[in-house]
């Protein structure tokens, strides 16, 4: 299968909150927590016993390996249900700011070495 990212994607250890942006400003996942599976600068990928709609958008608090966080808007690009009954998300970041998103990269730099 041909590799179509753009980004190296990284397996780390980060905690992830996301609620759902809706354009009623009604909320529908109140801080949900997630299992990060890897991240690049440009997206994320992880899992969830929760049922999050493809195409949908949502506000992240992602706390990175520094004990930051990380606020950021995600839209869910790809889901896929586990054997487990969980699901398998990608996300692409909408709206992060080049600051944090320096700060993935230098983070992908240092896991190399």
């Amino acid at each position: 299968m041909e590799e179509r990212r753009k980004n190296k994607r990284l397996d780390l250890e980060v905690t992830v909150q996301i609620e759902r942006l809706d354009v009623d400003d009604t909320t529908t996942v109140k801080y949900s927590k997630v299992d990060v599976c890897d991240i690049s600068k440009t997206g994320i990928g992880f899992n969830s016993s929760q049922k999050l709609e493809n195409n949908s958008y949502y506000d992240m608090k992602l706390q990175i390996w520094t004990k930051e966080i990380i606020n950021a808007v995600i839209e869910i690009v790809r889901v896929k249900e586990n054997p487990d009954g969980t699901f398998n998300y990608g996300a692409v970041f909408i709206g992060m700011t080049e600051t944090d998103q320096l700060k993935i990269e230098i983070y992908q730099i240092f896991n190399e070495l």
